[in-house]
């Protein structure tokens, strides 16, 4: 691969070392001066001959037109045209020397080989007037075929600053404006500061966040469970206000989660809600900023399908929000489709499972269901089932409720948290079969809920099947590895920032 040569003032101050003869270029040639004199530019209209190596390239032609590249086959040929018939149209220069128009055309007698070149020479100095000077070199670029940053650079040069602020202001000013009339806010905001006697509290849900700190955002209904473990007092100098399972208690953990954040005792980002959520778009200022984004992540988002090699096609399914931060790492660890259902799960997510087992080819869908132990998690779980049979046919279907199960509550001694709803359809069945203490999935540390679906994970599918996909999948990686240094390596000699601006 060729070096690549950017053209240069100072390449252009170097004396040719290889001057051609009067005879190589087809005309005779003119008696010119080894530097530039005052003399040299009295008459505008008269083309002198100038000695090539007095000529200087402006760097404002670098700032605003791409730099010339000797490299460059347009270039080139313009060389070889220059050494069959000479330099065709003069170039335009300065008194003190720098070039106006012509810098392609200097490029390529340099590379022709000439030691002089016609030139046109305005009564104007560079130094004197650089404003002036600029305002000229657009003016005698004005023919060239432009990329849109030429264009744009040209323009900001025949913008006058004052005037263009002016018109920016007042633009701005202008769209500002809204003709909606705005609402009157009434009232003023103010919160209690905490006190020393809800220091136990903050305490308690500040152990909670700490333990569970790599599961964050946490809800705050995650928190409300944490606490249950083991209640604190609500308030210090008040042995009674130990933290309950109802809805006084709640709010009180709210309002102290909102003022634990606002002064900052607790960090923003430790608590999240999936419910409410905020849309923005990925926008960029500029090109540059995109292309530099997506090459950083080029070729970084393969998944191999884990279990393409699994006899049965497997499917996890939650019952509530809450439970993604926990359960996604797992699910994103097999590569298994998780569905969060938030209560009775819709008809829709139902179909697109169906299709996804139909796509498989496999013979059984495995579904591994997670809901709370009262009686509508356990209807949720035996719902969600039937549809899939009865509505979407499919016949070899393997439900498995992973959590929480009666089994689960005798295990971890849960102490009792709430009694079920009466008002549920399900309660009398529920109440025959477990009584009236109900638990939710939230009862269970998030590392232990992890393992449990570890666990159930584990004894569904074939595990020597599932190494061999690991294996292949590192493989992948380093395929994949290979193929994008390939790649950065080729882009490196292409400027794909060119075409946006880097302010």
């Amino acid at each position: 691969m060729s070096t690549r040569l950017s053209y240069s003032a100072e390449a252009a101050e170097a004396t040719p070392t290889n001057p051609i003869s009067p005879e190589s270029n087809g005309r005779k040639k003119k008696k010119t001066p080894v530097a530039l004199k005052i003399s040299d530019y009295q008459e505008l209209s008269h083309v002198s001959v100038l000695q090539i190596g007095t000529l200087k390239p402006s760097p404002e032609n670098n700032e605003i037109y791409h730099p010339v590249d000797l490299d460059d086959p347009d270039i080139q040929d313009l060389a070889d045209s220059i050494r069959e018939k000479g330099v065709l149209e003069p170039l335009v220069v300065t008194r003190d020397g720098w070039i106006i128009s012509g810098h392609r055309r200097h490029a390529a007698a340099q590379l022709a080989g000439l030691s002089e070149v016609p030139c046109r020479v305005l009564d104007i100095r560079r130094t004197d007037d650089p404003d002036e000077f600029v305002r000229l070199l657009r003016e005698h670029n004005r023919q060239r075929v432009k990329s849109l940053d030429e264009r744009l650079r040209e323009e900001i040069i025949s913008a006058d600053p004052n005037e263009a602020y002016q018109s920016l202001i007042d633009y701005r000013d202008e769209q500002s404006q809204v003709a909606v009339p705005a609402m009157t806010i009434r009232g003023e905001k103010k919160r209690c500061k905490i006190s020393l006697a809800k220091k136990p509290m903050l305490n308690a849900v500040q152990t909670v966040l700490s333990e569970r700190r790599k599961f964050w955002p946490l809800s705050d209904r995650q928190i409300h469970y944490a606490l249950l473990n083991d209640p604190p007092l609500k308030h210090a100098s008040k042995p009674d206000s130990v933290y309950e399972n109802d809805g006084k208690s709640y709010r009180n953990l709210v309002n102290l989660l909102t003022r634990a954040r606002l002064i900052g005792t607790i960090p923003w980002e430790a608590i999240g809600d999936e419910t409410r959520p905020v849309i923005t778009w990925n926008c960029h200022r500029h090109t540059g900023s995109f292309v530099q984004d997506e090459l950083a992540e080029f070729m970084k988002g393969y998944w191999r399908d884990l279990m393409q090699s699994q006899p049965n096609h497997i499917e996890i399914v939650g019952e509530k929000n809450t439970l993604a931060s926990i359960i996604k790492p797992v699910a994103m660890e097999y590569c298994i489709p998780l569905t969060i259902g938030r209560g009775y799960c819709s008809l829709d997510p139902r179909r697109i499972m169906s299709e996804r087992f139909e796509a498989s080819g496999k013979e059984k869908l495995v579904i591994l269901m997670i809901s709370d132990f009262d009686p509508d998690g356990e209807e949720i779980a035996q719902s969600f089932a039937r549809s899939m049979r009865d509505d979407f046919g499919v016949e070899n279907i393997h439900p498995i409720k992973v959590a929480l199960t009666s089994k689960q509550v005798a295990s971890y001694e849960f102490p009792p948290q709430m009694k079920a709803k009466e008002t549920s359809p399900q309660y009398d069945k529920f109440l025959i079969e477990h009584g009236d203490d109900v638990f939710e999935v939230e009862a269970l540390p998030p590392e232990t809920l992890q393992q449990i679906l570890h666990d159930a994970i584990d004894s569904v599918i074939d595990r020597e099947a599932f190494n061999g996909e690991l294996d292949a999948e590192k493989r992948d990686a380093a395929f994949l590895q290979s193929v994008r240094s390939t790649v950065h390596g080729t882009l490196k000699e292409i400027d794909l920032l060119a075409g946006g601006l880097d302010q």
